[in-house]
């Protein structure tokens, strides 16, 4: 099983870690590769998470914008709001395998945080999540939410508290306590077999799109637009259409208060390549090499690094990365609430922001299918606070 994606990815980890990693890898190839897995995998994402979920024509947006036809990837109807809960019942079936009987996971905005104390009630499992103290701020209601469903949130302090701070602790806790405990990673980050099995766990989204949309159209569509953070949204979407090559794929970054300010979370920006989190891939560092804060409006999005699968697209062309502002995102947070009364996270927001910008130019015979990754019910407070200070 290949620990790398190109240039990037790897196992950067402290011995003692790699030997967890590598049972880790084994369970992996052994088990959820099996007829034993798939089913249980399966049966819990259509009787449990809902899928698949829908492939819907935006049919007010699309008039409104008056260029390409637009369908959105609804992961927000998921059980729990997100794509998250798609990798989660898939690692926690994994980890039960394995005979633990604790899972722990990191978050940002919080919805891998809600999934994973999700799936730990449904499986009787001990659950922690390390969360940054400022995206506990920003994101009481799924604190509250995790803690209703039997999860200790542990509150980060260190660096920004923050994604990445989280990130930090959780690794810590998991060199500490592998014996007992499995990490449930939420996007296709870190060191191997993370990435892999994370993709694993979420390709089931552009499975699904490939055969929607060939259902409703008759065929593929022409661009493919998912937000970028870790990046296993976005991943979901466009694997299975990577082989077409006449698909224009486009992932989108944080561009926070604008790429010049130095407050945004675009990894790609500086084009810098560095180890974080165990992994080989683009990051944002200063001229030391020392590890930037990275900041969005979206808790979701402030990480300072991006998915080593992500970092080889981009270098071999397959994928397009942009980046749009929190004013860009929280202006296609609006449009899409109005025009089609359905209110997405912040993070999905920005791949609507960029989606806006280029939409209006294509022509009509043109299909954009976009990744509507989580809904906005987390996000209110952001906005309200956002609007109303705006207006």
């Amino acid at each position: 099983m290949n620990k790398n994606f190109g240039n990037y990815g790897g196992q950067y980890v402290p011995e003692a870690l790699a030997e967890t990693l590598t049972k880790l890898e084994k369970a992996f190839k052994d088990y959820c590769y099996g007829e034993e897995f798939k089913y249980e995998y399966k049966k819990y994402l259509k009787e449990y998470v809902g899928r698949p979920s829908l492939l819907y024509h935006a049919d007010r947006l699309t008039k409104l914008l008056g260029g390409a036809k637009i369908y959105l990837k609804r992961e927000d109807l998921n059980h729990t709001g997100a794509h998250k809960i798609n990798n989660v019942i898939g690692q926690i079936l994994l980890a039960k395998h394995m005979g633990k009987k604790r899972v722990i996971a990191e978050t940002g905005a919080g919805q891998h945080g809600v999934a994973t104390a999700t799936g730990a009630a449904l499986f009787n499992m001990e659950c922690t999540i390390f969360m940054g103290a400022e995206d506990m701020r920003r994101q009481e209601l799924n604190v509250f939410k995790m803690e209703m469903l039997g999860a200790k949130v542990q509150e980060v302090t260190s660096g920004t508290s923050t994604l990445k701070d989280a990130v930090d602790m959780a690794f810590e806790e998991y060199v500490n306590r592998a014996d007992d405990t499995f990490y449930v990673v939420g996007s296709v980050v870190g060191p191997h077999p993370y990435p892999l099995m994370v993709r694993e766990f979420q390709k089931v989204i552009g499975e699904e799109t490939k055969s929607q949309i060939m259902e409703l159209e008759g065929r593929l569509p022409d661009y493919l637009i998912g937000c970028v953070g870790g990046g296993s949204n976005a991943i979901g979407l466009f694997y299975d259409f990577l082989k077409h090559e006449d698909i224009k794929i486009i992932g989108v970054e944080a561009g926070g208060k604008g790429i010049k300010t130095g407050f945004h979370a675009s990894a790609f920006e500086d084009e810098k390549v560095g180890i974080i989190h165990g992994m080989k891939t683009y990051m944002m560092t200063d001229d030391e090499g020392n590890i930037k804060p990275a900041y969005s409006i979206s808790a979701g999005l402030d990480y300072p690094g991006v998915g080593p699968e992500h970092a080889h697209l981009k270098d071999i062309g397959r994928v397009k990365y942009v980046s749009v502002t929190d004013d860009e995102a929280m202006a296609g947070f609006k449009l899409l609430s109005k025009t089609e009364g359905i209110i997405p996270a912040i993070e999905s927001s920005h791949a609507l922001g960029y989606a806006a910008s280029i939409v209006p130019k294509m022509n009509k015979e043109e299909i954009v299918v976009i990744n509507l990754s989580g809904r906005g019910d987390k996000d209110v407070n952001t906005a309200y606070d956002y609007f109303t200070k705006v207006e």
